[in-house]
């Protein structure tokens, strides 16, 4: 999509939106100019004349003023109230809210409430994955594939791993939104930055409406990407969800469809990292790439489909006084449905790079020397054309029974049985033979159970089990326990929580099977295992969070330096701990978030020891409820180590020994404003390159990040 097109979008819907407002407006005008004038000439509201005998107010008469059939009036009729919002879903304080969002939950029938943030709180962070906490670590802009910079927000799952580096952008199940507007509501963003030929695009539009208080229906499609100031490192990604939601007193459906689609040009990153720290190009695009004559390519396909519906049984009797079942003894029965197809397709062709610095003379010259990226070409020796395909349809049936309060203190009580059937085909060696590609099929069953209550607001608990019994998955399983209490001092919250989880998990699928053209691995790994617990301690309201995880890791699998799959036979340590402190001093914010990491084996999980966000900026009222600003400057760093490097072929973060990075501070400087619904963006992303640090700004291994550029973004909402 075109910057063009793109504003052509924004307008018409404004435009819209404006055309409405203005019909509805004449409307109203005309209706109340006919009902003055109806009153002057002696008429009712119906235009039939009005009748002046108290006793038949109301009533419709004929033309010569007697009352139509001598019916009398009914004086005490009145207008049916609008049905409210009545589901068990919702508190009354989220109830009371204007707008609000939603995701479900996959296993359970509870659903995770979210605001709608149309703040400046995170509006300067325009890239998705430095939205939590620390971020995540990116091979290069807007759109690229990331990993998490804290171990332990790193996804856990084995389906279509190839994907998980742009978890940050796409929709799935588990993050799809739903939304209860009062009004319709219309939400654009969008945001650019660098030269045309270099630009960073965000376009994304969200539009949702209530049908009624109970169901809602929202669209929403996002346009991603960079032409990047680096050679063949362009990148598209465009989301699509489209979900309808009907929450009412006993029956409730979730529905929704998402749509991925992410096109990749694939650099492998600088043919030495003396082409940034050591040498200066006139621009970045002749930083020489080790895939810059490769036209490797990585297109991803993602379609998905789900539904999930319940209904209630009251164990009494409802009357018109219960405003909702979340209150009443009852059982819950539903039903989930899940469609998850994904694909990709890699390419490139035959060549060379060459380094001019491969190694040094003692009288400090250089030797050059000419290599390819990939070392084997099994199938073809001049192109590849890896494609992969894999396939999920789950279907579970469960109970949810509610004792006595579904806020009490034993809450809810679940239960649930499912399928998994699965299906991976490759155009391996049996399809360069034969031209056709097989397909695997496997099926898991699976059953799992819950509890969960509350303390009014003092305590939160809960705890949950899944197992797969037979199957494909056999023998796996996860145990996980929860518990939060909360103390108030002056009505502000003081909360301490903690989290234990214990599992057991089969190897995917792609890391026991492969076959393409650069690699091919066939293994027969062990169940890896993990015993993982996490502490915190928050004062939301003088921005505090201390955290504390530790995890023991078993037979670990992970992709080694030469990038195969690998699994460690013991046991690692893993340990972080995090704190966050925001300091507010009339208008001037100080905010700092540190991690620490430690690792008991480097070579199979690397982390660098410390990490840290710092965001200090001013924000104030320009004039009060109409334009607030934020001004100020956000910094990134973390302690040298070797950082993972990045497989295109195989779209996986692997660990590497050949290059450290780090000890380099990322600075962005902007000046971030909310003018009643829209909010503007200024931003100067790496202001102090080439200005001091040692030149070594990469986050993954030989993957530098954007030098300087220049950001300009809007978003503004419409719900009236």
């Amino acid at each position: 999509m075109n910057r063009a097109t793109i504003w052509r979008v924004m307008l018409t819907a404004i435009f819209m939106v404006a055309v409405g407002g203005f019909a509805s407006a004449q409307l109203d005008a005309r209706a109340l100019m006919n009902a003055q004038r109806q009153q002057q000439n002696g008429l009712g509201p119906n235009g039939l004349p009005a009748v002046n005998d108290p006793n038949q107010q109301g009533q419709q008469v004929d033309e010569n003023g007697n009352p139509i059939d001598g019916e009398q009036a009914d004086s005490t009729k009145k207008k049916r109230p609008r049905k409210p919002l009545e589901s068990y879903f919702f508190s009354d304080s989220i109830r009371a809210l204007r707008n609000f969002m939603w995701h479900i939950n996959r296993d359970y029938n509870t659903v995770e409430i979210e605001p709608i943030d149309t703040t400046l709180t995170v509006w300067r962070l325009d890239y998705p994955h430095y939205h939590k906490r620390l971020g995540s670590n990116s091979v290069g802009g807007l759109g690229q594939a990331s990993t998490e910079v804290n171990y332990f927000e790193r996804p856990r799952s084995r389906e279509f791993t190839f994907s998980q580096p742009y978890d940050a952008y796409t929709y799935n199940t588990g993050n799809v939104p739903f939304y209860n507007m009062k009004h319709p509501y219309i939400w654009m963003t969008y945001l650019e930055s660098g030269q045309k030929r270099y630009r960073e695009e965000h376009f994304e539009i969200m539009a949702s409406q209530n049908i009624n208080p109970s169901t809602s229906v929202s669209l929403n499609f996002r346009s991603r990407g960079s032409r990047s100031k680096y050679d063949v490192s362009r990148v598209r990604n465009k989301n699509f969800s489209g979900t309808v939601a009907h929450t009412g007193r006993r029956y409730s459906i979730h529905a929704g469809y998402t749509h991925n689609k992410v096109e990749q040009q694939e650099s492998g990153g600088v043919v030495g990292d003396w082409a940034i720290t050591d040498t200066i190009f006139e621009m970045p695009s002749g930083v020489p790439m080790r895939l810059a004559g490769a036209e490797a390519m990585n297109k991803y396909r993602n379609n998905a489909f789900f539904v999930k519906q319940s209904i209630g049984i009251p164990f009494v009797r409802m009357t018109e006084h219960d405003f909702s079942m979340a209150d009443l003894p009852a059982i819950y029965i539903g039903h989930t449905f899940e469609y998850n197809e994904w694909s990709k397709v890699y390419t490139d062709k035959y060549s060379t790079y060459k380094d001019e610095r491969y190694s040094r003379n003692p009288d400090g010259s250089f030797n050059s020397h000419v290599d390819t990226y990939y070392k084997d070409w099994f199938y073809n020796a001049e192109k590849t054309r890896d494609s992969t395909y894999e396939r999920i349809i789950t279907n579970r049936i469960f109970v949810q029974a509610q004792p006595w309060d579904r806020n009490g203190a034993v809450g809810t009580i679940d239960g649930g049985v499912g399928i998994d059937v699965h299906t991976y085909s490759q155009f391996g060696q049996e399809a360069y033979l034969s031209g056709k590609v097989k397909k695997v099929n496997k099926t898991s069953w699976f059953a799992y159970a819950g509890v969960q209550g509350k303390i009014r607001k003092y305590a939160d608990w809960g705890a949950d089990f899944k197992i797969y019994p037979s199957g494909y998955r056999g023998g796996d399983y996860e145990i996980n326990a929860r518990a939060s209490f909360s103390a108030y001092i002056k009505k502000k919250p003081l909360t301490l929580s903690g989290s234990f989880s214990e599992s057991m998990t089969s190897p995917g699928y792609w890391v026991n099977n492969w076959d393409s053209n650069h690699y091919k691995w066939s293994n027969d790994f062990k169940k890896e295992g993990e015993t993982r617990f996490n502490i915190s301690f928050t004062v939301p309201d003088y921005g505090v969070e201390l955290g504390f995880w530790q995890s023991i890791l078993r037979d670990k699998i992970y992709y080694g330096p030469d990038c195969m799959p690998k699994q460690h036979n013991g046991t690692v340590s893993v340990t972080s701990i995090y704190a966050q402190k925001n300091f507010n001093i009339k208008g001037v914010h100080l905010d700092h978030r540190v991690l620490v990491q430690l690792t008991s084996n480097r070579d199979v999980v690397p982390l660098p020891v410390v990490s840290t966000f710092l965001s200090y900026y001013y924000e104030f009222w320009v004039k009060r409820d109409i334009l607030r600003l934020q001004i100020g400057m956000d910094g990134r760093f973390n302690t040298r180590y070797r950082a993972q490097g990045y497989n295109p072929a195989l779209s996986v973060f692997y660990n590497q020994n050949e290059t450290e990075v780090g000890n380099y501070p990322y600075l962005d400087a902007f000046i971030a404003a909310k003018w009643k619904r829209m909010r503007i963006l200024l931003k100067y992303q790496h202001w102090n390159y080439g200005l001091f640090g040692n030149q070594e700004y990469f986050a993954v291994a030989r993957y530098p990040l954007n030098p300087g550029m220049f950001k300009f973004g809007i978003s503004w909402t419409f719900y009236d």
